[in-house]
């Protein structure tokens, strides 16, 4: 089947535009032009997409979307694929997929390229097929080709109950790790181990350093995942073993950390981290490939699900990120288009 065989594709459709930057209220309904697949690329019928921390980021003003990307909030979605562009297999036609996308997700129609593309197995519904690519990529990069992780191997999470500490989660205990979680509370905790940590700290009722020494019985762990950065950075550094990496993928309470190099030194720590949203098509092909070789096995099987928190509707973007900021959802928030 090609362009030609394809259902017919209506010329305007309705996306949640962002008016100004502000609170979850600047989220309108609009009714925009459907966009068109230039070459490598393909356009996708939403039928979800994933909410996640940059789109509030985007909304407030705090992370413009890159200068060649939809001016649309929306990061992963879920659909069928509904015309190409020049140079795409005609047999994705009418295809499920689930795909990576540098923004206008939160729409009815959505540009993906065709190389970022993931099939949906047929047992999978599509709501949660919209909530894995964000966390599955971000995860897969920055733990296990950044940190390095391997089997046997202890990590520590940071936001435990979010969509990127739920994946990581399943995905490290999955590949062998053991897995340390933060939770900003008891209830939190449980959930976190019910998923499959194999600890939770309640941070406001420990000092999380503390509890993760002691669990590691004063070793520490190999690997850090943080998204808090700030004043967090100098005590994860005291939770790391010998030869420790920590990987920063967001800086929630601060982009400054004041680090002792001496103590980085003499532990030869490795400190790294990464951004996905401005990465370059190709180096996003890469990473695709990948994730289909080593994980997306594991997804077809039904060893790998997403953690699923709440569904709203498109026009209800603005409820979706209210619940998102109020922190008390746990795994992953999303639209139906």
């Amino acid at each position: 089947m090609d362009n030609a065989d394809a259902p017919q594709i209506p010329a305007t459709m309705t996306a949640i535009a962002i008016e100004k930057p502000g609170g979850p209220e600047v989220l309108v309904p609009r009714d925009v032009a459907v966009p068109q697949p230039g070459p490598g690329e393909v356009l996708i019928k939403v039928a979800f997409a994933g909410v996640n921390r940059p789109d509030v980021a985007q909304r407030t003003g705090a992370y413009p979307p890159p200068p060649d990307a939809s001016p649309l909030p929306g990061l992963e979605i879920s659909g069928t694929v509904a015309r190409l562009g020049a140079g795409v297999d005609s047999l994705l036609i009418g295809e499920r997929v689930c795909a990576l996308v540098a923004g206008g997700g939160y729409a009815q129609y959505c540009i993906a390229d065709a190389a970022l593309c993931l099939p949906v197995p047929d047992a999978m519904p599509l709501a949660e097929a919209a909530a894995l690519p964000e966390g599955l990529f971000t995860v897969w990069h920055n733990v296990f080709e950044r940190g390095w992780a391997s089997e046997g191997e202890t990590i520590l999470v940071h936001g435990g109950t979010s969509g990127i500490g739920t994946m990581a989660i399943k995905l490290g205990k999955l590949f062998g790790l053991t897995v340390i979680v933060t939770c900003g509370s008891a209830a939190k905790c449980d959930e976190a181990r019910r998923i499959g940590a194999d600890h939770a700290i309640d941070y406001k009722a420990a000092d999380f350093v503390k509890e993760v020494l002691r669990i590691t019985e004063d070793r520490g762990v190999d690997l850090v995942l943080d998204m808090i950065s700030g004043d967090y950075v100098p005590r994860n550094l005291k939770c790391l073993a010998m030869d420790g990496r920590h990987v920063t993928i967001a800086a929630l309470g601060g982009p400054k950390a004041e680090l002792n190099m001496g103590v980085i030194m003499s532990r030869r720590y490795t400190l790294t981290g990464s951004t996905l949203r401005p990465r370059s098509i190709a180096f996003k092909r890469l990473l695709a490939q990948e994730i289909a070789a080593n994980v997306w096995p594991l997804v077809e099987r039904g060893e790998l699900r997403p953690e699923m928190d709440a569904r709203f509707a498109l026009k209800d973007a603005a409820d979706a990120h209210r619940r998102m900021e109020a922190g008390d959802h746990v795994g992953k928030i999303v639209l139906e288009a």
